[in-house]
């Protein structure tokens, strides 16, 4: 479903992507993670077609991802993205932030949109919210709008860009617990995340980014229980905190 071929990105003299290669089928859950700057948020935004690159090639649904292309909008409706940030529209109730891109850009009915806005409301948890307004919310509250707001436009895939890191502890649950019904029911996701409880348990694949290069990638229990790269390994002690069984080695 989507394809990278030896993406390279540059912010000025600075090469963020040092030809980043990844394919990601349908029905597939993988999790980008890696320390602050490796490239794991400009890999998502490239696959969106937010920012452009210099080499390389990001493919989906079979179509080059180009942001300068005629049909980037049409390719963009069929992935929905999460940021760090909710972006809602503080002047819109919650009710209205997920009906706005169906009844706005789809041009779909007003009633159907509203139906199925309520839907998705009650799917995240928050029907009984649907009048309240952004800042009457939790942050947590606020991120799952955001996630029903992206699945209102019926997404094919889903990418996630550290959904969780702007929540408090106790509210990141919550947001968790949509995105693993999501995978459950077979949603397509890209998800980059610092959460390695959840990559453990919901990942199908995960990807080691370190200094724009994938170090490592693998099956979920293998990277993050049985890593055999040492940056990947040295990464896993600093978050988790915890002893990491490496590859030839025992736990502390």
């Amino acid at each position: 479903m989507i394809r990278i071929t030896d993406l390279q990105k540059s912010f000025g003299d600075h090469r963020v992507l040092q030809g980043v290669s990844l394919h990601v089928d349908a029905g597939e859950v993988v999790c980008l993670i890696g320390p602050s700057g490796s490239g794991k948020s400009t890999v998502l935004r490239c696959i969106n077609g937010l920012e452009s690159y210099e080499g390389g090639e990001v493919t989906a649904f079979g179509r080059r991802v180009d942001r300068r292309s005629a049909d980037i909008h049409t390719l963009r409706s069929r992935m929905g993205m999460v940021f760090q940030r909710f972006n809602l529209f503080a002047h819109r109730s919650v009710l209205q932030n997920v009906m706005e891109g169906p009844l706005f850009v789809k041009r779909e009915s007003a009633a159907q949109v509203r139906r199925e806005a309520m839907a998705l409301l009650e799917k995240v948890g928050l029907a009984e919210k649907a009048a309240a307004f952004p800042a009457q919310l939790s942050g947590g509250q606020q991120q799952r709008v955001a996630i029903a707001r992206a699945l209102a436009m019926k997404p094919e895939a889903m990418l996630f860009d550290e959904p969780t890191s702007a929540l408090d502890p106790e509210l990141v649950g919550d947001v968790l617990a949509v995105m693993r019904t999501l995978a459950d029911e077979g949603m397509t996701m890209i998800v980059v995340t610092h959460e390695m409880g959840f990559a453990r348990e919901v990942a199908d694949r995960v990807c080691f980014l370190h200094s724009g290069s994938i170090v490592e990638e693998g099956r979920a229990a293998q990277v993050l229980g049985t890593p055999t790269h040492a940056r990947t390994q040295d990464f896993l002690r600093r978050v988790l905190q915890a002893p990491v069984t490496l590859s030839g080695m025992e736990p502390k």
